[in-house]
């Protein structure tokens, strides 16, 4: 033993994870789900582009931030509405996508 060392193992204290029931839980995939669902009907209703991708992508964020005993019909559908989404607003109108606050 070196007398110079600084460690005290005295004081060590081993790590133990807390218990399961005090754990908070994710609320990730539930928070994606219902923004991509107000940015789908935002992209549907007043044909936003860039709303229908957001819808898109918060789909994507909730599908792979979902435990697989979660539902899947409803990841479902957010995925069918997100795609429906960008497919109406480019049926409405087929030129490409400019961002609000870009401006050329």
């Amino acid at each position: 033993m070196n007398p110079n060392d600084p460690r005290r193992p005295n004081k060590v204290v081993r790590f133990q994870p807390p218990p399961a029931d005090s754990m908070p839980s994710d609320t990730t995939p539930d928070t994606m789900n219902l923004l991509g669902m107000v940015f789908s009907m935002c992209g549907l209703m007043l044909k936003v582009k860039w709303a229908s991708w957001m819808a898109v992508f918060c789909a994507f964020v909730s599908f792979a931030n979902s435990r697989s005993s979660e539902d899947t019909k409803q990841i479902l559908s957010s995925f069918m509405l997100s795609i429906s989404a960008v497919v109406i607003s480019y049926l409405q109108n087929p030129q490409p996508m400019t961002l609000p606050f870009l401006s050329y």
